[in-house]
């Protein structure tokens, strides 16, 4: 069993940063790919950003290349979010999750199905 706790959300103006955390406990960390997802009130849960298990590979989605950075910190058993240049449509609340199949290892999912563990998921708003 894995336990995936966000941290990090909250309510910031267009423009603005957050930094998202979800720290993992139980199953060892460091063999997981990790994922970001979002869900929008009335709309499907979205892929955002994923990670292999070294770092050394990531996806994005279209929308938030080059405002949103994925990282991870295998020693502290994080994986972090940093969001820049916040949009009004970037407001959902975001999940963590974490992908153990060995295939995910190397090329981090982007699909829901390809994960097997998620958090509570943390809430992020961002005013007009």
């Amino acid at each position: 069993q894995v336990q995936l706790v966000e941290s990090g959300g909250g309510l910031v103006q267009a423009g603005g940063s957050l930094r998202l955390s979800c720290a993992a406990s139980g199953r060892a960390f460091s063999s997981a790919a990790m994922g970001w997802f979002r869900q929008a009130p009335g709309k499907e849960r979205e892929f955002v950003a994923a990670i292999s298990w070294s770092g050394g590979r990531t996806y994005y989605a279209d929308s938030v290349v080059g405002r949103f950075t994925i990282s991870r910190d295998n020693a502290k058993n994080t994986v972090y979010l940093q969001m820049n240049s916040l949009k009004p449509e970037d407001t959902a609340v975001y999940y963590c999750a974490a992908a153990f199949s060995p295939g995910a290892r190397w090329s981090p999912p982007i699909l829901r199905s390809g994960y097997d563990y998620w958090g509570q998921g943390t809430q992020v708003t961002v005013s007009s």
